[in-house]
């Protein structure tokens, strides 16, 4: 891991993901990219709807203050970080640092009722998720030391999944993490027998070179069965692939992979298909 990105918004939540991502940064010797983007509010704009220079120039500088501010944190001090201001709230933006600075992974705060209802449903994680190729952290709380022992990871097993799957064992190994796969098996048309399940699992992974135990997991509906699995094992971090542009919502069906990301207690990490 040699680069690692965070987008800030001077919120509790964000700085939460600061500290996850510094521990990160130490941990394997990475740069740390604090994102900052300036968002100029129609209500500070005159009854012309227009700015002038001097105006636009007072507005950046005052939010260069405090982004250094901000950034004045104890646990920074042995950290390589380099800010980046962009002048736009343009959540694609993201996605094109990361590739400017071959970026490893993303991590972002959550927000919305304690942290863990409803943070991807119009927000701006969700946002950054739905145009991100690099990995995404959402941090879910205050975490002393971000070392995730157990991991898991739910998959279909759809050939389409195999990227997300590829990313999710790399960075495991990365994270010194226990990777658990897991497929859930649910009522209806979905539902699949042992033989059935264990033999589409092991086409894939044969196909792909992978070797790896698969857990079959029965539950009324995928999200639960992620979700009640990831208690069973202890879960530190709970991975999900997405969609790219389509978003969390496309995760298997559904809003399961919102579901998911809102109503787990662990961080959720995305892996883009």
């Amino acid at each position: 891991m040699k680069s690692i990105i965070v987008p800030i918004d001077f919120s509790n939540q964000s700085e939460l993901a600061l500290k996850v991502a510094a521990s990160l940064a130490k941990e394997h010797g990475a740069e740390l990219l604090v994102l900052h983007m300036l968002e100029l509010s129609p209500a500070i704009m005159g009854e012309s709807g227009y700015i002038s220079q001097e105006q636009v120039v007072h507005l950046i500088k005052i939010g260069e203050k405090r982004f250094a501010e901000f950034l004045d944190k104890p646990y920074l001090k042995e950290v390589k970080v380099t800010p980046v201001i962009k002048h736009y709230k343009v959540f694609s933006e993201v996605n094109e640092v990361a590739e400017k600075h071959k970026a490893d992974l993303i991590v972002m705060g959550s927000h919305g009722a304690d942290g863990l209802q409803e943070i991807f449903i119009g927000s701006n994680t969700e946002r950054v998720v739905r145009t991100s190729d690099v990995p995404v952290l959402v941090i879910k709380g205050d975490i002393k030391e971000f070392k995730p022992k157990t991991f898991v990871f739910a998959s279909d097993f759809e050939e389409e999944s195999l990227p997300a799957l590829k990313k999710a064992k790399e960075m495991a190994a990365l994270l010194n993490s226990k990777l658990h796969l897991v497929y859930i098996n649910t009522p209806g048309d979905e539902f699949l027998s042992t033989a059935d399940a264990n033999a589409k699992i092991s086409k894939l992974l044969d196909d792909a070179k992978i070797d790896s135990s698969v857990e079959i997991y029965n539950d009324y509906t995928v999200e639960k069965g992620v979700l009640n699995y990831s208690d069973q094992v202890s879960a530190d971090l709970i991975g999900i692939p997405t969609h790219g542009r389509r978003g969390l919502s496309h995760f298997f069906m559904g809003s399961i992979g919102e579901d998911i990301a809102n109503h787990s207690e662990a961080p959720v990490i995305t892996f883009k298909i």
